[in-house]
């Protein structure tokens, strides 16, 4: 017996919504993760000298980094979510790990209100991209160009230190990151098994480089 448009549609709104779910929710756990290992380390001297006192330590991190986003977003898919997720896991911890640094240099007050900021600007391009009628691919594309000029800037930035420069990046890293998270998440729809794994990765990109381009712009550092 033939199924009915109307229950073919209701399903597939059902598999639709289960999907984004399976995204948020690994992209929750991936930020909760993050946050819950760099308050282990900022919160153990031994622990924390460990990293950053020791350079080899603290590149080899950020390189094993390096190599899992591109492991998660090229083959998670193909690798299924059973593979992909610890694999993402595993990123955010060490994600945790490096931006634990942020505890030193900017104030608590500071940090708590670049994440409510964050999250707040982060929940309304999420509602944006999920309902938006628009195709928002050229707005990705346009926001990856401005990424690959934030990252050359910033490179650059390493040898020039200029706080001007700084600032114009996170301004224009804000605005990229942004963009992306309506982009990213209206590409969310269908997504299931590695694919969702990999959706949340790019959201808890989006959400964690900008929360660190408004805490660059806006925190308050410590004396």
């Amino acid at each position: 017996m033939a199924i009915p448009a109307h229950a073919r549609m209701r399903t597939y709104e059902v598999e639709r919504d289960n999907s984004i779910a399976a995204v948020y929710g690994w992209m929750a756990a991936g930020l909760c993760l993050t946050a819950l290992v760099s308050l282990a380390v900022v919160s153990s001297p031994a622990l924390f000298s460990a990293v950053f006192q020791n350079r080899a330590v603290f590149y080899g991190v950020i390189l094993v980094e390096f190599v899992l986003v591109f492991a998660i977003s090229g083959f998670a898919i193909r690798m299924g979510a059973a593979k992909a997720a610890p694999l993402f896991l595993l990123y955010s911890a060490l994600n945790g790990v490096t931006i634990s640094g942020i505890f030193m240099i900017y104030t608590g007050e500071s940090i708590a209100s670049a994440f409510f900021t964050t999250a707040g600007t982060f929940g309304v391009m999420s509602v944006y991209g999920l309902t938006t009628k628009r195709d928002l691919t050229s707005v990705g594309s346009f926001c990856f160009m401005g990424l690959v000029g934030v990252v050359i800037a910033s490179v650059v930035n390493i040898f020039l230190h200029s706080s001007m420069l700084q600032f114009v990046v996170s301004g224009v890293g804000l605005i990229v990151f942004i963009g992306l998270t309506a982009y990213d998440t209206q590409k969310l729809k269908g997504a299931r098994g590695g694919a969702a794994v990999s959706g949340a990765l790019a959201l808890y990109l989006d959400f964690l480089n900008m929360f660190l381009m408004i805490l660059q712009l806006f925190g308050g550092r410590r004396d």
